[in-house]
């Protein structure tokens, strides 16, 4: 079963934003993204809220994300968000082995 971790790191000043930047510069996303079990590691900039950089986070199974939480670039994103003062919010999801129900597909196009 399939995880999703949405993260939503919020600063001020730009600081979630340089954050997500620095993550992409200096390798460690494209690192995690390589990591086995990785499914996504994508940030996005919510439209209503320039303060906050949503990271969306999906591993194959919880043993995928117990490695990547072990590895040493958790010490990395740590020191990093120390440095920008961030806050986090976490929200963790599990896929849905059935798929999509018949009465959602009309919905998407």
């Amino acid at each position: 079963m399939a995880i999703t971790v949405n993260i939503y790191y919020s600063g001020t000043n730009g600081s979630a934003k340089r954050f997500a930047e620095e993550m992409v510069s200096n390798g460690i996303v494209s690192d995690i993204r390589a990591e086995d079990g990785n499914i996504r590691y994508e940030y996005f900039f919510p439209m209503e809220d320039g303060e906050t950089v949503l990271l969306i986070d999906s591993w194959k199974d919880q043993n995928s994300l117990d490695a990547h939480h072990a590895s040493a670039m958790m010490e990395q994103i740590t020191k990093l968000r120390e440095k920008y003062g961030l806050h986090m919010k976490v929200e963790r999801y599990l896929s849905d082995e059935a798929g999509i129900p018949d009465t959602d597909k009309a919905f998407i196009v």
